[in-house]
């Protein structure tokens, strides 16, 4: 997952990575290849929900991986972890079953240095695709190892000393072989294609400098396009070769930072800022091109730290001060709000039975899909500082906190 935070300031960001639409179509049941799983809409199948929701979780492992906010990615029986360690970036693969580390890699990379110095750590979440996986470190050094090993395939890094304010938060996306990374800074960056077998560049996109928020994925008849949330707008880009298919303004103001994951339900897009509400737009072919019509706009819901899910129908999100909302996903209008906490830090995952909202205080909600009302089934604390999204398969929850790994069951 991505995180961006200035304590001094009192503000923060929060933001995370993605898998390839190649292997996303047959991820097996429970995998969490990418950043918010596997469609990219955090979205878990196979998970079993108890019986009767217990008071409290049971502890299976825990491991002291390192500092970071990335969320891990699990896929089969591998656990994925990026963190730092002060003299370094650090890919582990570890065993899920027990947390025993099976292999680890490393380059020598200098912390985020951030003003009170608590989030030292990447924040970009890892992607699993093709027998590679793919990590963005906090100083910008994109990497390639292979999953097996942690051998390196390909490393970049072709915005030299250049990220953004707080440094990077967007997760890389794989598709069709290709990674798709959100690079450089506000000003000097954009969207960068690679081939994910050599590290080759495909294409490049630089009219808009890059923020804190993920690429998505988009299908509009038989055009694939990268949905990329930049420091100015949003952007349609063709995955063939980058071409600008459509665009919106959505410029940050003041204390805003262009942060969420673009949220994609069909043919619309839905995504958010703070101060200026949660939007959805239709994407559709226009002639030769492409359209993007606005279809609402909600001004009481805006979110800047964490991405909504969408659910039945609904999108379930956190606002910028900390509550949890209910919007028609098809009309904006809003169903209902509840007090969470957290300054509109957290994150949803749709666990099918239930929806999870994890606060960066390390509390873990379990709350009935409902348009009606916000009705909470149980309440654990997994750990301190948990900024990255819950990793759910089965009946496990795996959550990464301050500087741990921890599996948790019900």
């Amino acid at each position: 997952m991505n995180v961006f935070v200035n304590r001094s300031a009192g503000f923060a960001l929060f933001v995370t990575a993605l898998s390839s639409g190649l292997m996303l179509a047959h991820a097996p049941a429970g995998d969490w290849p990418q950043w918010r799983g596997p469609g990219r809409d955090a979205r878990v199948t196979g998970f079993v929900a108890p019986k009767t929701w217990p008071t409290e979780m049971s502890q299976k492992w825990k491991v002291t991986v390192g500092r970071g906010d990335a969320t891990p990615a699990w896929v089969g029986d591998k656990i994925y972890v990026f963190v730092n360690d002060a003299s370094g970036d650090i890919t582990l693969c570890c065993e899920a079953s027990t947390g025993k580390e099976l292999w680890r890699n490393k380059y020598d990379a200098q912390a985020a240095t951030e003003p009170m110095g608590q989030h030292p750590g990447p924040r970009s979440s890892p992607a699993v695709a093709g027998g590679k996986i793919v990590a963005y470190g906090a100083r910008g050094t994109l990497s390639c190892l292979d999953v097996a090993t942690g051998k390196v395939a390909w490393r970049k890094d072709d915005f030299p000393g250049v990220w953004p304010r707080f440094f990077t938060s967007a997760s890389p996306l794989i598709a069709d072989h290709v990674v798709i990374a959100q690079l450089g800074s506000e000003r000097q960056g954009g969207v960068v294609a690679y081939d994910l077998a050599t590290g080759d560049q495909k294409w490049k996109w630089t009219a808009a400098g890059t923020a804190y928020a993920s690429p998505a994925l988009l299908t509009v008849g038989t055009t694939r396009m990268v949905v990329a949330l930049t420091a100015q707008n949003i952007v349609g880009l063709a995955l063939a070769d980058g071409k600008l298919l459509w665009e919106l303004p959505f410029a940050a103001q003041e204390r805003a930072y262009n942060a969420a994951t673009p949220i994609v339900a069909g043919q619309t897009v839905i995504y958010s800022g703070a101060g200026r509400g949660t939007r959805a737009a239709k994407i559709e072919k226009a002639g030769d091109g492409f359209s993007a019509k606005e279809l609402w706009s909600n001004s009481a819901n805006a979110v800047q730290y964490n991405t909504p899910v969408i659910k039945d129908g609904q999108l379930y999100g956190i606002t910028q001060k900390g509550e949890l909302f209910c919007l028609d996903a098809q009309k904006g209008d809003t169903l209902w709000t509840a007090p969470l906490g957290g300054r509109g830090f957290g994150s949803i995952v749709d666990a099918g039975p239930a929806l999870f909202a994890l606060t960066p205080q390390g509390e873990l909600v379990a709350f009935e899909p409902s348009d009606k009302e916000f009705k909470k089934l149980g309440g654990y604390k997994v750990g301190t500082d948990t900024y990255a999204y819950p990793v759910i398969a089965g009946a496990g929850i795996c959550i990464k906190d301050k500087d741990s790994l921890t599996l948790w069951t019900f």
